[in-house]
Parts: C-alpha cells; structure tokens; sequence
C-alpha cells in the first residue's frame, strides 16, 4: 500500500519580509495619509486655519509696512511657514501620543515591520500635505492678495531648502514633543499652547521688528522665525532685508540655526521617544 504525501503548504511570509525597504515606507506613508485625510478635523484644521487667518488678518490690516511691501503679503510668508509647522511640528505632537494611548505604537514594535518604517510613513505623509497646503495658500495669496511668486531659480532654490529644513526640525521636534504626553487627550493641550506662543513671537502675526526686544531674542531660539525669515528672503523685495533685525535676510545663519534644529530634534526623538504609554512601562 502506497501512500502518497500532500506537498507541504507554502509558509506564509510576513508582507514586511516580502517588500523592500523603499516599497514598505511608501505603502506605510500611504496608509497615514489616507488616515489623515478621513480625520475631518485635522484636514479642515491644518488646510483651513492658515487661509482662513489669512482672510481674517487681510480684511483688518491693510496698510503699507514700508518699502512697498503690504502688511497682507508680510503676513502671508508667515503664514506658509505656520501651515508647514501645522502639518508637521502640532499634527504629529498631537496624534502620535493618541496612537500611543490606543496601542497601536505598541502593535507595531510587535511586528516584524522595521521601526523606522514608522516613522518614514509619518515623514511622508508631512511632505505630501504640507506640499498640497503651501500650493493651496500660494494660489489663495497669488488670486487674492497679489503675491508675487519668485521669478528667479535661486530664490525657488532657497524657498526649497528653506522649507526642507524646516519641515525636517518641526517634524522631529513634533516626534520628540509627543513624548511629553502622558495620554491622548493631552497631546493637544501640550502642543497646542508652544505652537501659538511660537507664531505670535516669530513675525507671524505682526511684523517682527515691531515686536518687544526680548522678545525677539527669545523667538530667534526657535525655528519658526528664522522659516519666516527665509521665506521673507524670497518673497519680499530683496530692498526688504534692510528691515530685518540683522539688516539683512541672513540666508546663511538661516541655514545655520534651522539645520542646528535637525539635530537637535534628532538628538531629542532618540533619546526621549516612548512606544508605550507611561502607564504600561
């Protein structure tokens, strides 16, 4: 009697063994947009705030602040980099600890899916919704509010690197913040308060230079002033940098103090990121 054996089923391989690296940060970073986009309340916060701001302000201020530059197109620079520190630095201090308190930071470790595809899927989803936010305002303030786009490659080139290394500071500081959270509810009232503070004393809503002394120095610490300052430099008559604080745009200092950023962000998500809430150790 002859007995014949079933071939053996083929052994499941977990689709992160299976994809490679490139494809698994793509698919994770189309997973949080697609989660981004069905929170009604982060889309229409994060798209909306700035442009609604920026009717408000429009229709309040409407003077010259010198040198031929409105106060409606001085604040729309600011504006564009507040809907980038949006998107990065207050989108992901805030929904980061929900994941956490949830237990889905907790799931991932578990998985056999690389932990730095985690954090590329957030990455992803930052650049992608901050580039679709910073079009939209560019057409709101072009239509309405006669903002002229830059009309040479190098002011592109310093609006691009001017935006990639603020984006990379608030995204690792917004990953380093989420850790102060001690659950979902509080990420908001954690984040929420440093991200206005930070507008109303970096230049956002009023001209920077009309602002206290010590309170400059103070904004100078932190990103989002030298973000508005780059994005003045590219915006704003070049005759313009004669009234910054330095006497100039300062791109190189611009540079200097938002890369400083990116590694003191990196530094802070090393060493301070929890996957687990305090609660679970």
């Amino acid at each position: 009697m002859t007995t014949t054996t079933k071939p053996a089923a083929p052994v499941a391989v977990p689709a992160a063994r299976r994809l490679g690296p490139g494809a698994l940060a793509l698919r994770q970073g189309r997973l949080e947009i697609t989660q981004f986009l069905r929170s009604r309340e982060s889309v229409v916060f994060t798209m909306g705030f700035p442009i609604i701001m920026i009717l408000i302000f429009a229709a309040i201020f409407t003077g010259d602040i010198g040198g031929g530059v409105k106060f409606t197109q001085y604040f729309i620079t600011g504006m564009i980099a507040t809907g980038l520190m949006t998107v990065s630095f207050q989108n992901l201090g805030i929904w980061i600890p929900i994941e956490r308190d949830r237990g889905v930071l907790k799931r991932y470790r578990g998985t056999p899916m690389p932990k730095w595809v985690y954090f590329a899927g957030k990455v992803i989803m930052v650049v992608a919704i901050g580039v679709a936010e910073t079009a939209l305002l560019l057409l709101v303030a072009v239509l309405l509010f006669d903002l002229k786009l830059p009309d040479t490659a190098a002011k592109w080139l310093t609006f691009g690197w001017v935006a990639a290394l603020g984006v990379t500071a608030c995204t690792l500081c917004g990953i380093a913040i989420s850790s102060l959270a001690r659950t979902a509810r509080s990420g908001s009232a954690v984040v929420t308060p440093v991200a206005l503070i930070l507008q109303f004393i970096s230049g956002v809503f009023f001209v920077f230079t009309e602002l206290p002394g010590w309170m400059q120095h103070v904004a100078a610490l932190f990103p989002l002033k030298w973000m508005c300052q780059g994005l003045r430099s590219v915006f704003l008559p070049e005759s313009f940098g004669a009234q910054e604080p330095g006497g100039s745009f300062e791109l190189g200092r611009v540079a200097l103090v938002l890369a400083l950023w990116c590694v003191i962000g990196l530094v802070l998500c090393l060493t301070t990121f929890r996957w687990t809430t305090r609660r679970d150790g």
